[in-house]
């Protein structure tokens, strides 16, 4: 009887244990939590049911099965160089960089196997589609441009996989040795030309100082004639004016004060000297003293 007793109690008991774990069981099947940083997807039956976000979430235990953990955080592609040719027939490698992060991981989990691989072939042709169509000097000087295009293209072709693109970057733009020497060549020849343009114009403006300095001589030289002419012609006119008015005396006394700055003159010389004067021109001096007294 006691044997019974607590055979019966003890199969109650391993009874309330096992309830015990399956309640914990399906409480831990049934609330999932998911980090900030990823989206579940579940499925149920084996097929799509629902994408669970960030923070607690319930399911239906035993039913639905968290099938894919997809990481939500921005990936980059690891860097690769692609072979492709201008518009202008040069070959160029590309290197290339592309950031991406998942939004639809129900897209990319179903739609795709390999989405690394995936986006790094589709790069791989928007680049040269890209390259094929600018000239070389377009795709060095417009690379932002270019940058933008192929970012641009690449975001329409990975829609369908639930894929953002969010920076598509070139690093360099690589030539083959060739290619390079030929454009030192005519780097170096656009230098010339550069310098023998530059020489040309510096003797050309030096040509066009030296003329503007020659005009501006002649037209100074010029002033200075005209206005020594005007001095002279006012002078004659005020002698012409003195004449008039005061009449022969006035021409006398100019007469007889050139007269007396000219002898003034003789005399002032530097060595000794006779001055021998004619009779006439002593009498001449002789009235042009009195002129200058009276």
């Amino acid at each position: 009887m006691n044997e019974d007793l607590i055979f019966s109690l003890l199969s109650e008991n391993i009874v309330i244990l096992l309830a015990a774990v399956f309640l914990i069981v399906v409480v831990l099947k049934g609330v999932r939590i998911v980090p900030q940083s990823e989206k579940h997807v579940v499925e149920r039956f084996g097929r799509l049911h629902s994408v669970l976000g960030p923070g607690i979430n319930f399911v239906v235990p035993f039913l639905d099965v968290v099938r894919h953990q997809i990481s939500i955080l921005e990936r980059q592609l690891p860097n690769a160089t692609q072979d492709a040719i201008t518009k202008d027939n040069v070959l160029v490698q590309i290197d290339t960089s592309v950031f991406y992060r998942i939004l639809e991981p129900e897209k990319t989990v179903y739609r795709i196997r390999d989405v690394d691989g995936a986006i790094s072939t589709t790069v791989a042709g928007i680049v040269r589609a890209n390259i094929g169509k600018m000239d070389l000097d377009e795709v060095q000087s417009n690379r932002a441009s270019l940058i933008d295009s192929i970012q641009a293209s690449v975001e329409t072709a990975v829609d369908d996989w639930g894929i953002e693109v969010t920076r598509a970057e070139i690093l360099d733009v690589n030539l083959d040795q060739a290619t390079r020497d030929a454009m030192l060549q005519q780097l170096n020849a656009e230098r010339a030309r550069r310098a023998q343009v530059t020489e040309a114009e510096g003797t050309k403006r030096a040509v066009e100082l030296q003329a503007d300095a020659e005009l501006y001589a002649a037209e100074q030289i010029a002033k200075a004639r005209r206005i020594s002419a005007d001095a002279e012609a006012y002078a004659t006119e005020v002698v012409a004016k003195a004449i008039k008015e005061n009449g022969i005396e006035a021409a006398q006394y100019q007469v007889a004060l050139k007269q007396v700055e000219a002898l003034n003159a003789l005399g002032n010389g530097d060595g000794k000297q006779t001055i021998i004067l004619p009779a006439a021109a002593l009498e001449a001096f002789g009235d042009a003293f009195k002129l200058l007294k009276g």
